[in-house]
């Protein structure tokens, strides 16, 4: 794996940095290309929606990842970002915007998603290449090992980070592969945008494609949790990605059923 490429004066460039930056720059992109399609905002619109996206993002990131560990200084430290505290405020910064500039909500919903799904799958590439957010041991010959992840995918890390139950025999300091969960991820959001880009060309009702592709990237990360080496699983044998996945299906059902029911309407 690659912790740095490089180094500009005392600051570390990692594969994950960059590829983060490709994700967002993809997702613009992406975004920018759905506007068109709708005749929707220009480009100062589409920047402004994505740098909100980007701060909203990061910043709600890394407080989820520091309410999870009950430590407020690991705001300040460049590792530690978690998917859905992302989400969470970078939706809400995003909406923010919209209204601001006074874009139609659903329309650009509908131009945003794809360009979510595909920024994902871009960033979790970065993930792969720093060894970070893999999943548990396993024998498929697909498995990787990640003797330099975070943390590396020895006996010893992965019983005292992750609580997994290996078996006794197996030596601390041995290296076993895991799912490559991070690989998963990537090919699954590809396949998200993919359908997004044949559903946004179809001309849905207003929203239904956002809708839609938030559904199938809630199912997407609640499966994947199955296999990931996660240390919170507070909810059972659940996680609380999990969770938040099923509160996002039901978000979800929910706006469906009130847009179905509603006169189209921005």
């Amino acid at each position: 794996m690659i912790q740095e490429l490089f180094h500009i004066g005392s600051f570390s460039i990692s594969p994950f940095g960059v590829m983060l930056v490709l994700a967002f720059l993809g997702g613009f992109l992406q975004l920018r290309w759905g506007m068109r399609q709708l005749g929707i905002g220009d480009e100062e619109d589409a920047s402004a929606l994505i740098f909100a996206a980007g701060v909203g993002g990061i910043v709600g990131a890394k407080v989820y990842y520091a309410i999870l560990n009950h430590d407020w200084r690991l705001l300040f430290d460049r590792s530690g970002l978690v998917w859905y505290g992302g989400f969470i405020l970078g939706a809400a910064a995003v909406v923010f915007t919209i209204r601001r500039r006074r874009l139609p909500l659903w329309p650009l919903a509908d131009a945003l998603a794809p360009a979510l799904a595909l920024g994902y799958a871009i960033g979790r590439i970065g993930c792969f290449l720093v060894g970070d957010d893999y999943g548990r041991p396993t024998d498929l010959p697909w498995g990787v090992a990640f003797p330099v992840g975070l943390p590396p995918t020895t006996a010893g890390e992965l019983r005292q980070m992750f609580g997994l139950s290996i078996p006794a025999a197996v030596p601390d300091s041995q290296l076993l592969r895991v799912h490559p969960t991070q690989v998963y991820e990537t090919l699954s959001c590809l396949v998200i945008w993919g359908i997004g880009l044949w559903l946004f060309r179809r001309r849905l009702r207003p929203g239904q494609t956002a809708l839609i592709l938030l559904g199938l990237l809630a199912v997407e990360r609640f499966l994947v949790e199955i296999l990931r080496a996660k240390d919170d699983r507070f909810l059972g044998p659940f996680t609380l990605a999990q969770a938040i996945s099923v509160l996002v299906l039901l978000v979800v059902a929910v706006l469906g059923a009130v847009r179905v029911r509603r006169p189209a309407s921005p």
